[in-house]
């Protein structure tokens, strides 16, 4: 099973675990991460991932990061064809780096893409043409029937 990361969703365990929530998305997180590791999820990476976790002011947040997309299978270039949908989804109302991550996964026909941004979460959810199913890290988990 192919699954797409976005920053934020690979940010999440370095955040503030003392709010339940992010707790328990960075575990799921982690859960998905040890999954990748065993060889019984594939994580994708793509231009977009490298270029945003490039701009994280914090040094450690950005080796950690770095380090995580090391377990990446692949890393999608972009194309004509993700421009090209990442345009038509930001007209659609995403902001164009989401849009980005959004078309790479689409384009690249992972099977879930992943964020734990509930605008971002809302409006995928809402976009049919899109050949991956948009979930956040809790439900990535429960959908992975491992």
């Amino acid at each position: 099973m192919r699954i797409y990361l976005d920053c934020c969703s690979l940010q999440r365990p370095f955040d503030d675990k003392s709010y339940p929530r992010i707790a328990v998305e960075a575990e799921a997180v982690l859960v998905i991460l040890s999954l990748c590791e065993s060889g019984k999820l594939q994580l994708i990476s793509s231009d977009a991932l490298l270029f945003e976790i490039d701009q994280i002011p914090d040094q450690g947040r950005k080796e950690e990061s770095m380090a995580i997309l090391k377990l990446a299978k692949e890393i999608v270039r972009l194309t004509q064809e993700t421009e090209t949908l990442a345009k038509k989804l930001e007209a659609l109302g995403l902001k164009p780096l989401d849009a980005l991550h959004l078309a790479f996964a689409s384009t690249s026909k992972v099977d879930f893409f992943c964020t734990c941004d509930d605008k971002l979460l809302k409006k995928a959810k809402q976009f049919d043409e899109l050949s991956t199913k948009t979930v956040s890290p809790v439900e990535l988990v429960m959908e992975v029937d491992i």
